[in-house]
């Protein structure tokens, strides 16, 4: 499959989590900013970590896993959010992690683009794969093991 290919059906996934995919896809085409709002708790849940801990965890994750789930960077890259199974939030208890689940919403830039402030770290590849939470909090320990460890010396 050829990166336009994938950048679209990675749009028809996400697209899928709004009341209306058409607005959605339109929003990421046409919009100056070219970024929609998407509602969480229908086919992900968004678990959003700080960014100093949040790049480590990613780091794990890729060196761990064939091929985790969607990840964004906001504000800068000082927030991380991992696309993980719905209902993951409602469940999630973490320290400084905030869980977006049923009732929240994501600003989400197109598949292919960075878009006001947001931006993938690993888009979606349109398959639906998400990030186990349980994966990834095995993921957060190590990379805060490795942080604590950076802050001592």
């Amino acid at each position: 499959m050829n990166a336009v290919d994938r950048t679209r059906t990675a749009m028809a996934w996400l697209s899928s989590a709004a009341p209306e995919p058409a607005a959605c896809r339109w929003e990421w085409e046409r919009h100056p900013l070219g970024v929609a709002l998407l509602p969480a708790g229908r086919i992900w849940d968004v678990l959003i970590l700080p960014g100093t801990l949040g790049h480590p965890t990613f780091d794990v994750l890729t060196r761990v896993l064939d091929r985790p789930g969607p990840v964004l960077a906001a504000h800068l890259d000082s927030r991380i959010g991992f696309f993980v199974p719905p209902g993951t939030a409602g469940r999630w208890l973490g320290t400084g992690v905030r869980a977006a689940g049923h009732g929240s919403w994501i600003v989400v830039p197109h598949p292919g683009r960075t878009a006001g402030g947001v931006r993938w770290l690993l888009p979606p590849d349109g398959s639906g794969v998400l990030t186990d939470p349980a994966v990834l909090e095995l993921a957060m320990h190590e990379a805060a093991a490795v942080v604590g460890r950076l802050r001592e010396d």
